[in-house]
């Protein structure tokens, strides 16, 4: 099977260098749940669109609630580009899927550094498990800008320290694969975080006992 997001990159891959940005104070979480990536080069929290990508982030959640990012690597890895995981163990045994879904690029949210969205083939509905977190302002993958473009349904919260690092490991070809890293980076463990419970209501004052 062709790697998702491999016609795109034909496009992308003689991107410009640039150097790796600092990672920045955690970010408030957007309206869906946040996932912490427990990866073999630390951890990544990232907070999903749930009211902008319904079927994408639904379709997330399914695959993480199943076990499925559990001990697949990040198998494409392009500095100043993306890194892609999702689909692949170390030996670069593809993991079965279920079918694709709906792209929701149109939502209005853009490729900037440090979002997660949906890798594909050319097809513009066929997205399935795999992903991808931007490392830099793609705006090419955009809806509309070289055509249906590529959904993002979160963003990075929290380390995106640990994304550059994984952005700076050596790649080389692995059988059909190219920028594969060549020592793998792991997701030992994907997981939904627990929603904070909502503040109690204040009650409020008493008034005093009127006197006899």
């Amino acid at each position: 099977m062709n790697l998702a997001l491999a016609p795109l990159l034909l496009v992308l891959a003689q991107a410009p260098s640039d150097a790796s940005v600092p990672s920045p104070a955690p970010k408030p979480a957007p309206a869906g749940p946040v996932v912490v990536l427990e990866t073999s080069m630390g951890r990544i929290r990232i907070g999903l669109y749930k009211d902008k990508s319904p079927i994408t982030v639904n379709n997330f959640i399914q695959y993480l609630r199943s076990g499925h990012y559990d001990g697949v690597i990040f198998h494409r890895v392009i500095p100043s580009f993306m890194i892609q995981a999702g689909g692949f163990e170390p030996d670069m045994t593809e993991r079965p899927t279920r079918p694709p879904i709906r792209n929701e690029a149109r939502n209005g949210l853009r490729n900037l550094r440090g979002t997660i969205a949906m890798a594909r083939t050319s097809a513009p509905d066929s997205a399935s498990a795999q992903f991808f977190i931007n490392l830099k302002d793609n705006a090419s993958l955009d809806f509309g800008v070289r055509g249906a473009g590529y959904a993002v349904f979160g963003e990075v919260l929290e380390g995106m320290d640990v994304v550059d690092k994984i952005a700076l490991v050596p790649t080389g070809s692995k059988g059909a694969y190219q920028d594969v890293p060549t020592i793998p980076v792991v997701i030992k463990r994907a997981r939904e975080e627990a929603a904070a419970p909502a503040p109690a209501a204040a009650k409020p004052p008493t008034a005093p006992a009127p006197k006899p």
